[in-house]
């Protein structure tokens, strides 16, 4: 994960989250990385941005209750008002030796659209991008 800095977002997953199998429900976790998006895209689009499309989910191992849902999120690629966002999402777990297991359980490629507060498309900040690296 150090290609992808600090977590975005860090959440405890609970028992109200869990699918009938009694494993944390994918939706949930897809909301964590919508939410860990959002927070990398604020970087670009201060003022409002909203998601477009979630890409190549992938579930590789379940969530379980107790596990502490990790999200990194980065910008990987920015246009004129939209931005592409690779969100990986890693389970901070304790295994039967007591001992904290770094478990990657999601990853997913998000498009959020830089809008204004009545929702039209608006530009990304020129001096924005080029703060970031994108230009």
């Amino acid at each position: 994960m150090k290609d992808m800095g600090e977590a975005k977002l860090k959440i405890v997953a609970m028992p109200s989250d869990t699918n009938p199998a009694g494993n944390i429900f994918g939706g949930w976790i897809m909301s964590q990385v919508d939410l860990a998006a959002s927070i990398a895209a604020r970087e670009l689009a201060p003022e409002r941005a909203v998601t477009v499309s979630m890409d190549k989910v992938v579930f590789k191992e379940p969530v379980y209750v107790g596990d502490i849902v990790c999200c990194y999120a980065k910008i990987i690629a920015v246009g004129n008002t939209s931005m592409t966002i690779r969100v990986e999402v890693i389970a901070d777990r304790v295994n039967k030796e007591g001992f904290t297991l770094c478990v990657p359980v999601t990853s997913a490629t998000v498009t959020f659209v830089s809008v204004t507060k009545d929702g039209k498309k608006k530009a990304i900040d020129p001096e924005l991008k080029k703060i970031h690296g994108f230009i």
